[in-house]
């Protein structure tokens, strides 16, 4: 069993997909097939099951999948461990645009400063999505807010934050108008249900909606009076063209936890990062 053959298994097993597992890794499809293949045979035992929307792991494929993730893992903390200089550890952390938006680089700038050696990568989806490359191993821990399975994943920090509800300084309205409501497409997204949720115990029963796929593309929106929307405060704080909103602070603050999955052996660097939370 070869290392590239794990590393093929893996992107295969994440992306649910033998053609996009092969545009990910710059391999033609068939390739990738038959080295999946020669995995089973070594192995004497399916791995994959393969239908027309894709692949789906087997009992024996869930196993090997959760030791791929971990032999590949302790390969790369070994060259690290041998060669610092050339190689760095890995650090992969989740969350959405709008928590990403300031606390998460913020928390960054301040744990680089004291782990040089460690790379940090930060991917941003929705909720939903974020939770599945969790637990599939694809990233080491997420940021969230909301609920979310207690019983696959593990809350090992919590920070609160404020919102907000954010309106165009210069827009121009009659007072008989509904304002639109300008939400994340997200349905998980707190902020989104917190405006839906203002619109109610406003009374603001015929307000349009218009959904964004970004945070910058709401601000924006707010911005050129096309209607309000809620936010974390420190993302209006952060922002230099603060003068062209005007905000009000809502009255409960917003919980945001860092979770890791249960029973996943950790990562010296994801160790480190809950050692650095654990300090603040």
């Amino acid at each position: 069993m070869e290392s590239q053959d794990l590393r093929m298994f893996k992107c295969v097993a994440e992306s649910k997909s033998l053609s996009r597992a092969a545009e990910v890794l710059g391999y033609v499809q068939p390739h990738i097939s038959q080295r999946i293949k020669n995995l089973e045979e070594e192995l004497d035992t399916k791995l994959l099951i393969r239908t027309n929307r894709g692949v789906t792991l087997t009992n024996e494929g869930e196993a090997l999948f959760d030791y791929a993730q971990r032999i590949l893992r302790l390969m790369e903390e070994a060259k690290a461990e041998v060669n610092p200089h050339k190689f760095k550890r890995s650090l992969i952390i989740g969350a959405s645009q709008t928590v990403s938006a300031t606390k998460v680089p913020f928390l960054f700038s301040f744990f680089l400063k004291e782990h040089r050696d460690i790379e940090v990568k930060i991917k941003t989806d929705k909720k939903h999505a974020l939770q599945e490359m969790l637990s599939y191993g694809e990233i080491d821990g997420l940021f969230l807010s909301g609920t979310y399975n207690e019983a696959q994943f593990e809350r090992v920090y919590r920070y609160a934050e404020k919102m907000v509800l954010i309106s165009s300084l210069y827009e121009a309205r009659e007072e008989k108008d509904q304002p639109t409501l300008l939400i994340n497409s997200d349905a998980n997204c707190i902020y989104r249900n917190r405006l839906l949720a203002f619109s109610k115990e406003h009374h603001i029963h015929k307000a349009s909606i218009m959904e964004f796929d970004s945070l910058e593309a709401i601000l924006q929106g707010v911005r050129d009076g096309l209607g309000i929307s809620v936010v974390p405060a420190s993302v209006v704080n952060s922002r230099g063209d603060i003068k062209s909103i005007q905000y009000q602070e809502l009255s409960e603050d917003v919980h945001i936890d860092f979770v890791v999955k249960k029973g996943k052996q950790r990562s010296q660097s994801l160790k480190k990062f809950i050692h650095f939370l654990g300090s603040l």
